[in-house]
């Protein structure tokens, strides 16, 4: 399936000349915008920049910007804040109320994959008020919602309730009260503009629209994670650092998601699956993504380059740990050390793998909450899995696994996802940590479990 890329200056399919890939840097141009969209947005006379990579002829980062920006010295580009604005498969419409457009023909289709996103600078850092203000946590820091914070590590925390307490901003709050709580700021010297700066364009760069995977969700990872470095076995072996990479990479584990599975884009030609190989497509669009936000805030800016460049890196593998393709090789690796003994938290790549099994438990870590809670993220999972299938459908695209509303149904998909996913793997994470939590998280999954499996009777009951 052909996406149409709206780009007639450089068209993606081209081969990139020889001269240009044996060396590596970037080609600054000016153009008009009306080459480049055919609805202009004023971006006449902006400049722009293509940068690329001798070692990767897929590696092409083509943006429109207000400065010609080249390729990092650090060693890659990150994905930045609004970067590929004409690249982009706009999923805006998936989970939009509003009528979709007639099925058929291919041109729909690439009108809907033309994922340009909202470029829009942040009505937090230009000062403005709007109809919905993003209100800086301050002003969100007072009542009911401070009141919650005191008992952030429970893990019956209701992120819904936060969410609504702090006028949506459950994701900033959350996360810089945490900052403050473990003293990261003092630590790492942080500047507190920019830490708020960051959290902000975090939180704006997930997708609202998505039923699912938008800063609510990240927000409830986020506290998740925390309740496992307060783990015994957590809390006492790792490190500042250690810590301040996994509260960043649960709050940015699914940034900028489509609200489409790795499975759509593949299948689709979207040029993301394209960049990455079809290998961990979404995970390594996060990493990039946040690695985009952290150096466009310069939050660690003031830390030695090859220091920065670790700790990216060690970022990217603690989002790409998330890939649920890859969830037996994680799996296997982590019941190999837990039968051997040889679990040592004083060795710096044995703390960095457990930190990565917290953040895939934290990912998918919603079986295992109280019922009520379950029940709502199983709601909105399942309403986004069954908008792409939709999609697929208007389309003549296969439809994916589970994204077909006709034949499958919440209770049906939670009991799969519960028996193959999330009990093997918390079931080990039990082993490692027999603690309280692990004891109430396995008693809530095997109660939901049951739950899901009386509520498949009842609908069989209730079609026959």
């Amino acid at each position: 399936m052909e996406v149409c890329y709206q780009l007639p200056a450089l068209p993606l399919d081209r081969p990139v000349p020889q001269h240009v890939l044996s060396r590596r840097g970037a080609i600054s141009f000016s153009s008009s915008s009306v080459l480049l969209c055919q609805t202009p947005r004023q971006l006449n006379k902006r400049r722009g920049a293509i940068s690329y990579d001798s070692a990767d002829q897929a590696a092409l980062y083509i943006r429109m910007l207000g400065d010609v920006r080249v390729r990092s010295q650090l060693g890659f580009e990150p994905e930045r804040r609004g970067s590929h604005p004409y690249l982009h498969v706009d999923f805006r419409d998936l989970h939009s109320r509003r009528d979709s457009p007639a099925p058929g023909s291919a041109r729909s289709l690439r009108r809907l994959l033309s994922f340009q996103r909202n470029i829009h600078p942040s009505h937090f850092l230009q000062g403005q008020v709007t109809s919905d203000p993003l209100h800086i946590l301050d002003q969100d820091y007072t009542g009911q919602a401070k009141c919650m914070l005191q008992k952030v590590g429970s893990w019956d925390f209701d992120i819904f309730l936060f969410d609504r307490l702090t006028n949506g901003n459950s994701l900033v709050s959350l996360t810089f009260h945490l900052f403050v709580q473990y003293g990261l700021i003092q630590l790492f010297q942080l500047d507190l503009v920019k830490l708020r700066h960051f959290l902000v364009m975090v939180q704006e760069d997930y997708r609202s629209q998505n039923p699912y995977h938008n800063s609510v969700h990240a927000a409830d990872v986020t506290q998740a994670m925390y309740c496992y470095l307060k783990e015994p076995k957590l809390s006492t072996t790792l490190t500042s650092c250690d810590i301040l990479l996994g509260l960043i990479a649960a709050a940015t584990h699914d940034l900028d998601h489509p609200g489409v599975n790795q499975h759509f884009l593949v299948k689709t030609d979207h040029y993301l699956a394209a960049l990455y190989k079809n290998t961990s497509v979404l995970e390594n669009h996060h990493w990039k993504s946040a690695v985009g936000l952290l150096r466009e805030s310069g939050l660690l800016d003031h830390l030695p380059a090859n220091e920065r460049l670790n700790m990216e890196e060690r970022l990217g593998s603690l989002i790409l740990a998330t890939d649920i393709s890859r969830q037996n090789d994680y799996l296997s690796e982590f019941r190999t050390l837990l039968d051997q003994g040889d679990v040592c938290m004083g060795q710096s790549h044995r703390r960095h793998f457990i930190l990565q099994m917290a953040m895939k438990c934290a990912d998918i870590c919603n079986p295992c909450r109280p019922w009520r809670l379950c029940k709502l993220w199983s709601n909105k999972v399942t309403e986004e899995f069954f908008h792409q299938g939709d999609t697929e459908k208007r389309h003549n695209v296969e439809l994916s696994p589970m994204c077909d509303r006709q034949t499958n149904s919440m209770a049906k998909i939670q009991i799969d996802f519960i028996s193959y996913v999330v009990e093997p793997l918390f079931r080990e994470w039990s082993r490692f940590s027999a603690t309280p939590l692990s004891q109430g998280m396995m008693g809530h999954l095997s109660a939901n479990k049951a739950g899901w499996k009386r509520s498949l009777l009842e609908d069989a009951n209730a079609s026959s």
